[in-house]
């Protein structure tokens, strides 16, 4: 104890320059990102998509972050977080930096994938390659599908500047002459249909090959002066503005929630403007009047060189049938513990099961709840939502489980970020079936990621458990990466259960066996954990830490870290996301290597390690290490005990990802990323090597 006083007067461990900023991080993750549509090694179409992906992760970030960030500004707060930057602070650092992002984006979609694409027969069409029967076609297109439905608008004192919605796609456009009630309104604008595609396939009759597009904003630009009869448009130049997107609720005043989020959801569409994207033809003048319109500076203006909404392009991989520009697709495989048994509760009873998506199936989830609603010995199934849809097929089985007579509880979290419309319908169709929903906890997000079914088993009840580290989606189980862990341990089954009552009753439910839990115990069991291993290394033992997360800024967790380097203790750190700990400096952090992987699949799983004198703790949660996971939201942390499956999560989790030296990006000691080259070594993808080992190609 003495020792570790001594060490904290060394160094003051909140020092800011120990930390990085939560928000340039999370830029910083974007860039990487970008980098995967430069890499020759990944198929041309998955290029493009990664630089959509790109775009829209920076669209979320606007909407989300910076929004957050200039009410804190306008507000005048002080708040500053453990790097000690003030919101205007960070704002200017974040205009530099995105920007520099928006101009890689652009030279990488002009530069790289158009000429790619081009030679590949992916072509998009502009305006001055189009022959004339190509511009007749598209002509007709225009006076057929979007004459009759656009609404421009002139700016005059009765016209005023329209409400133009968040994302969507407008033009600004110059006038000359008259309109025909004598005005010179000189401006005028001119929003795009949402009903019509972004981007339009040519007719194979008009096509030099089956994949020539051109733009949606081509065909207006082309045809914008059949709007304006009689009067000569003499500039038309594409803007788009993002908005803030944080719905206001307020937790202490609201007694329905799903009613309050309904009023809310309207207001996204016209949230206070964050962000304004320009083509970059765009005249000054009209940018300082757009600005103006919007009450922006000069640093929340991008120029795009090229369509201001990247993110147009994302239906390009999937509506192009190129096989060969694509990832080749794989089979997930089935556990083998499940493909013995045609029970699976009969699979569970026989030990713990352990499934890593994308590698394995899902499948045995879906088929888990599947058994449970036709099962006549199943009483009772409860479940967490958090992104589902209502089509999915985990819906349809608890919905057929309702209509037999089976209680039902859902807990869905009403407020997962932009899918709060898509939950309350699925909270509505549920209800009407007959299922028990109930939206958590206000206040706090339930992010915790469960299923319990109990099933009579001769005299007594049988709790069968699934848990995982990410949500209940089909979709997303084939792009994201995440462990699911079938039980039917006692211990974790009660624990199990004192969460969901905690959830629907709010009553107290006495300690938790084997779970840890936000916002109650988890924080603390992991500091406590790593309080063990600084005392082991303190004390000459082998002391090891590992965690792969999405994301970290927990400033308690980070100066923990910081005293377990300190102390000896070796930590290796996966966090694809942002990350506010800052490795490699002397004396306060050489002993932490902190990498994000980046590659085909979304790394999501949430694993955590330690040595514990040979004991190996492995813990599988929902939750990063952020301070919203572990004190604003309900959580699940649940322990691998079974050596077989320990020794499978440390080697697919850990030691496969810290091999990996051709998709890994090692963070520098001043915040910035280095992509790891293989060198002379042996090139070693982790993401290729679990699809080589556990799925069926």
């Amino acid at each position: 104890m003495e020792k570790q006083q001594q060490a904290s007067k060394e160094v003051d461990l909140s020092s800011p320059e120990y930390y990085n900023n939560r928000e340039l991080s999370l830029l910083e993750f974007n860039h990487r990102v970008l980098d995967q549509a430069k890499d020759e090694n990944v198929p041309l179409l998955e290029r493009l998509r990664y630089l959509c992906i790109a775009g829209m992760n920076l669209d979320e970030f606007f909407e989300v972050r910076v929004a957050g960030l200039k009410q804190q500004e306008a507000y005048g707060s002080t708040q500053r977080g453990p790097d000690n930057l003030s919101p205007t602070e960070q704002l200017g650092h974040i205009a530099f930096r995105a920007n520099e992002l928006v101009k890689e984006q652009y030279r990488v979609l002009n530069e790289i994938l158009l000429p790619h694409l081009d030679i590949q027969g992916v072509r998009f069409l502009p305006r001055s390659e189009w022959n004339e029967p190509q511009t007749r076609w598209l002509r007709q297109f225009f006076k057929r599908e979007l004459a009759p439905i656009i609404s421009p608008i002139g700016l005059d004192p009765s016209h005023p500047f329209p409400n133009v919605l968040n994302k969507g796609l407008n033009f600004i456009a110059t006038l000359k002459g008259k309109d025909v009630f004598g005005r010179n309104t000189g401006k005028a604008i001119i929003q795009a249909p949402r009903s019509l595609p972004r981007v339009i396939r040519l007719p194979d009759k008009y096509a030099r090959g089956e994949n020539d597009f051109v733009y949606l904003s081509s065909i207006i630009h082309a045809n914008i002066s059949e709007l304006f009869s009689g009067m000569k448009v003499s500039g038309c130049y594409q803007f788009r503005v993002t908005r803030n997107s944080n719905l206001f609720v307020d937790d202490e005043e609201i007694d329905d929630l799903l009613r309050a989020l309904e009023g809310e959801l309207p207001s996204r569409l016209f949230g206070e403007v964050v962000r304004l994207e320009l083509s970059d033809d765009c005249p000054e003048e009209l940018e300082k009047f757009l600005s103006g319109q919007f009450k922006l500076t000069d640093q929340d203006v991008y120029r795009c060189a090229g369509p201001v909404n990247l993110n147009r392009l994302a239906t390009i991989p999937d509506i192009v049938n190129r096989p060969e520009l694509k990832f080749p697709g794989f089979t997930p495989a089935m556990p083998k513990s499940i493909r013995k048994h045609a029970n699976i509760f009969e699979a569970i009873k026989s030990g713990d099961i352990l499934m890593h998506h994308p590698f394995e199936s899902f499948a045995p989830v879906v088929e888990f709840l599947n058994q449970a609603a036709a099962d006549s010995e199943v009483l009772s199934i409860r479940q967490t939502l958090y992104r589902t849809g209502l089509d999915s097929a985990i819906v349809q089985a608890l919905v057929q489980a309702a209509e037999v007579g089976k209680e039902v509880l859902v807990v869905i979290e009403l407020r997962a970020r932009f899918d709060e419309e898509a939950n309350i319908e699925l909270a509505n169709a549920l209800q009407s079936a007959g299922v028990q929903v109930v939206y958590g906890v206000v206040g706090h997000k339930t992010h915790a990621k469960m299923s319990m079914v109990i099933r009579r088993e001769g005299r007594k009840l049988q709790r069968f458990v699934h848990l995982g580290t990410g949500n209940y989606h089909a979709r997303t189980a084939r792009l994201y990466t995440d462990f699911g862990l079938f039980t039917c341990d006692a211990d974790i089954g009660e624990d199990i259960q004192k969460v969901f009552q905690q959830l629907t009753t709010m009553g107290r439910e006495g300690k938790l066996k084997k779970i840890l839990q936000s916002p109650f115990t988890l924080h603390k069991a992991i500091l406590e954990m790593i309080e063990v291993e600084i005392d082991n290394a303190e004390e000459g033992n082998p002391a090891k830490i590992m965690a792969k997360m999405n994301s970290l800024n927990e400033p308690g967790i980070i100066k923990a870290l910081y005293r377990a380097s300190r102390a000896g203790v070796k930590v290796d750190l996966i966090v694809r996301g942002h990350c506010s700990l800052r490795p490699g400096i002397v004396g306060v952090s050489e002993n932490i290597r902190v990498r994000s992987i980046v590659g085909r699949f979304l790394e999501h799983t949430r694993v955590f390690y330690f040595e514990a004198l040979g004991e190996q703790k492995v813990y599988l949660s929902s939750a990063d290490w952020m301070h919203r996971n572990f004190f604003d939201r309900v959580e699940t942390c649940f322990p691998i005990t079974d050596a077989k499956l320990k020794a499978r999560v440390i080697r697919e989790g850990f030691d496969v990802y810290l091999a990996d030296n051709f998709q890994a990006w090692i963070l520098q000691a001043n915040g910035t990323y280095l992509r790891e080259i293989p060198g002379d070594t042996r090139r070693f993808c982790a993401q290729k090597e679990l699809l080589d080992n556990l799925t069926d190609f």
